[in-house]
């Protein structure tokens, strides 16, 4: 049984080895658990309520605990900015299979912004797609920081598009009650 799970966990990534991600930009990562950057809201059924993005709460994924879509209210309406999704499995053994599938996939890591007790493991790839938007990609093991989501997570979002709705809600809020943000 386990090894169906991992058969159906690794289907997004069983393409084999493939050129570093930085070097072409069709291997950059863009769709996770059935959710797509860019992609529109309206094609999920689900809505909440988060500052300059709405979060919504997935549950009972294949091959996934839980997870939390994001997207964009201001200046790009109903466009997924943010996926996170925390794997079933949350042991240490399958964040090193997860790991080398990633590498495999999308070639090393560029950076490890895990904290310096190895506590919580994260590993990161910072991407350009097609259009030069970044992307970036997270991959989490954590089963020791109560303060952390504890498990194996992997995170995908546009920062440069999450930053654009942080503007776009402040620049809105502002002129609604241009004086509150002056007192701030």
């Amino acid at each position: 049984m386990k090894y169906i799970v991992l058969a159906v966990l690794f289907c997004g990534l069983a393409a084999g080895p493939m050129p570093p991600a930085a070097a072409q930009a069709d291997t950059v990562p863009m769709e996770i658990g059935g959710f797509k950057l860019g992609s529109s809201i309206e094609e999920y059924e689900f809505i909440s309520y988060h500052n300059f993005l709405k979060e919504v709460v997935i549950d009972k994924l294949p091959g996934f605990r839980k997870g939390m879509i994001a997207y964009g209210v201001c200046d790009r309406p109903g466009e997924i900015v943010k996926i996170k999704l925390k794997y079933l499995d949350p042991s240490k053994s399958f964040f090193k299979k997860l790991l080398q599938r990633y590498k495999k996939k999308f070639g090393e890591p560029d950076q490890f912004v895990g904290d310096s007790f190895g506590i919580v493991k994260t590993w990161k790839w910072n991407f350009k797609d097609q259009n030069g938007n970044r992307v970036t990609m997270l991959l989490q093991h954590n089963l020791k920081n109560p303060n952390e989501v504890t498990g194996n997570m992997v995170k995908l979002y546009l920062p440069d598009q999450i930053e654009a709705e942080r503007k776009c809600f402040n620049m809105t809020c502002s002129m609604r009650r241009p004086g509150a943000f002056k007192k701030a």
